[in-house]
């Protein structure tokens, strides 16, 4: 059982080929950050097309907690009306993250420069995440935190009173850590610089720019070095959400192996250093093109069109591509079964840190189903064949994205592919299921 509700076991059978348009929701990553930046900007910033799911809605809880007002105007469109830099007030309560190690991170960067403490919780799955990754370099701000064992959840973060700047090197490639970092940033004096060795997904960096926020980019000889110059006024904006890449690599995934398929995935942001699965696909030979390119709100955005593949090939992704794909390995590794030879994918310990440890339960739940898989600490390996038989239950260990990738599995395997539970589906694409079928797949709840 998950945190928000009771287990709903699925199954996904195959089916004849999808086809239509799938409107997939909007970002999960640029819906968190508006929520955060409207909250710390002064008057009203109004989002359209917010994402409305768990994780992002979680988000959305935890500002109004931090005092800001957060209204939602039905359709997409929320307002947030901002308490400033540093205008944080102490929560009265408890704040649950759910399953999004996004919210707790990027929040907790948020507030731990400003005097006041907050508890943070969250699911079965988010309790067993790590946080010292996060919470180490707030130290050197001065804030504190008090945690369980290994720095997890629940835990206590009590801001810096008097917060200094810091000059933080991130030593693993994760775009929360860095995000938190230029959180806590903001509202410490003077510059606070952050370098990255490999570049991360840049959302928080053009989204903080976009509210006025002075910050310097530089790609030097020691890495990608953002310099943040601390407390800033920023101001509101009205922010259109372009849709998920994260959440498209599903419906385009599943057209490229699903014999017949043709799918067309409209609005899909592009940002670079979102986009390497759609590069690593269209490197194995799938059918997969760009309609339509254009830029909003300073984000490169196309409609994505993905037709049946039969003829991929397995490839080597390599190591500084995965940063820019990390959440799409697990449905990647769907796609690379049906490809023909041997897909390697390096540089991807990461994976055993997210929801769940994804290396180990797509590499387990591939296994059952008949697939050849190897895997070490940083590597997993998938040889494809071209044909799954499939047949089995896999466990999604409370990871939307797991449980999204093995129905995906189910669609054109031999035997249908079962899950444990699919109720987390809900914290990133909660309109999943019916646009799935929609588009003809057949997806059924075992109740």
């Amino acid at each position: 059982m998950s945190g928000h509700g009771a287990a709903i076991p699925m199954t996904a059978r195959k089916a004849g080929p999808l086809s239509g348009v799938a409107e997939v929701p909007g970002d999960k990553s640029i819906s968190h950050r508006s929520l955060i930046l409207g909250a710390l900007a002064v008057g009203e910033t109004r989002i359209i097309g917010l994402l409305e799911g768990d994780d992002v809605l979680d988000t959305g809880k935890a500002m109004a907690a931090f005092g800001a007002e957060v209204i939602n105007h039905g359709g997409g469109n929320w307002s947030v009306h901002g308490v400033g830099v540093g205008g944080f007030a102490e929560p009265d309560h408890v704040i649950d993250c759910g399953n999004s190690g996004t919210s707790v991170r990027l929040i907790m960067g948020a507030m731990a420069t400003s005097p006041i403490t907050a508890t943070f919780t969250g699911d079965g799955s988010l309790v067993k995440r790590p946080m010292g990754r996060v919470t180490d370099p707030l130290a050197l701000f001065g804030a504190a935190s008090y945690g369980r064992e290994g720095g997890r959840l629940p835990l206590t973060v009590v801001g810096a009173r008097a917060p200094d700047p810091v000059r933080y090197v991130v030593p693993v490639p994760s775009a929360q850590v860095k995000s938190a970092v230029l959180f806590a940033g903001l509202n410490a004096p003077g510059k606070t610089v952050v370098i990255e060795r490999e570049a991360t997904r840049d959302h928080t960096e053009r989204m903080m720019a976009g509210f006025g926020a002075e910050l310097e980019i530089e790609d030097t000889d020691e890495g990608r070095v953002i310099t943040l110059t601390g407390q800033p006024e920023l101001k509101p904006q009205t922010i259109v959400v372009p849709r998920d890449p994260s959440s498209a690599a599903f419906p385009v995934c599943a057209a490229l192996i699903v014999p017949g398929s043709d799918v067309l995935v409209p609005n899909i942001g592009l940002n670079p250093t979102r986009a390497g699965l759609y590069t690593t696909l269209r490197e194995m030979g799938a059918d997969l093109t760009y309609e339509n390119m254009r830029e909003e709100g300073g984000e490169p955005v196309a409609d994505l069109r993905a037709k049946y593949s039969p003829n991929m090939q397995g490839i080597t992704v390599p190591a500084e591509r995965a940063a820019s794909m990390i959440d799409e390995f697990p449905v990647l590794s769907v796609v690379a079964a049906f490809a023909k030879g041997r897909s390697h994918f390096l540089g991807v310990k990461e994976l055993r840190v997210k929801e769940s440890d994804r290396i180990a339960a797509m590499a387990d739940g591939l296994r059952a189903n008949g697939v050849e898989v190897e895997d070490t600490e940083d590597t997993m390996t998938v040889i494809g064949t071209g044909t799954v038989p499939g047949g089995a239950q896999v466990a999604t260990h409370l990871d939307h994205r797991i449980a999204m990738s093995f129905l995906v599995l189910g669609m054109v395997s031999d035997a249908p592919v079962s899950l444990d539970d699919g109720q987390p589906i809900a914290t990133s694409f909660p309109i999943f299921e019916p646009l799935m079928v929609e588009l003809g797949a057949r997806i059924e709840r075992d109740v």
